[in-house]
């Protein structure tokens, strides 16, 4: 556990597969836990079913707090899915981190600033084109000047600061709290041996995943929360 990432070449350009294949396995983890809550659908839900629709009552909610009630339906499933991929990728480096041959195979995704930086990214893109589909390009190129016209260094800024921030509070929280555990897990194995610090390391490394797993949940509800909140301030533009 712990290293460097496993990086190729390929065409010039440099890939990561650690990002790959800990972003894959989460993939893989959303999608059968989605296909499995989902079958057998019933007009009356129960187990499965029921986490289902509490899960997607919860996402619905946060994006019809933060944009107009007209246009909320439009954005509930990305709502939804951004929760559900980034709250299992927080989680993911808690339950599971493989490492070989002092170079990391599996972690959280979100633990690594080019994947928050690429959703933040990503976000930022959308609601540029959310914006313009709304408003129209000139009106909504018009709205960086508005009320007046000095304010447009600043506007510009201000998107600046929202990518920036979208994507490293994700990061910072995740890799501190992965970092957190591997110094706990050193306690215990300062040279690769069990040592008598595994008596205080052991319920140190219990308590600090079950704040993780709650910080996790956090961020992902203040990343959907965000996301909704920069959409709404495009639609909702005049």
């Amino acid at each position: 556990m712990g290293g460097d990432a496993y990086t190729f070449k390929l065409f010039g350009l440099m890939f990561n597969w650690t990002n790959i294949l800990s972003g894959l396995a989460v993939f893989v983890i959303v999608f059968f836990l989605l296909f499995g809550l989902s079958r057998k659908l019933t007009l009356k839900p129960t187990g499965g079913q029921n986490a289902l629709e509490w899960f997607v009552d919860f996402t619905n909610g946060i994006v019809r707090g933060q944009m107009p009630a007209e246009y909320a339906p439009r954005y509930s499933f990305l709502g939804f899915f951004l929760f559900i991929f980034i709250f299992v990728s927080n989680q993911f480096g808690l339950i599971l981190q493989f490492g070989w041959g002092g170079h990391e195979l599996l972690r959280s995704p979100t633990a690594d600033p080019v994947i928050t930086m690429t959703l933040s990214f990503s976000i930022m893109v959308l609601t540029h084109l959310v914006g313009v589909a709304q408003n129209g390009f000139l009106k909504y190129l018009k709205g960086y000047v508005k009320p007046v016209a000095f304010l447009l260094p600043i506007n510009l800024f201000e998107e600046f600061g929202n990518f920036l921030t979208l994507g490293l509070r994700l990061f910072g929280n995740i890799y501190a709290g992965e970092l957190l555990l591997k110094m706990i897990a050193g306690l215990a194995l300062p040279d690769g041996h069990l040592s008598l610090g595994v008596i205080y390391a052991l319920p140190l490394s219990v308590i600090w995943q079950g704040f993780s797993v709650f910080i996790g949940a956090i961020q992902a509800y203040v990343f959907v929360t965000l996301t909704s909140v920069y959409i709404s301030h495009k639609v909702a533009e005049e």
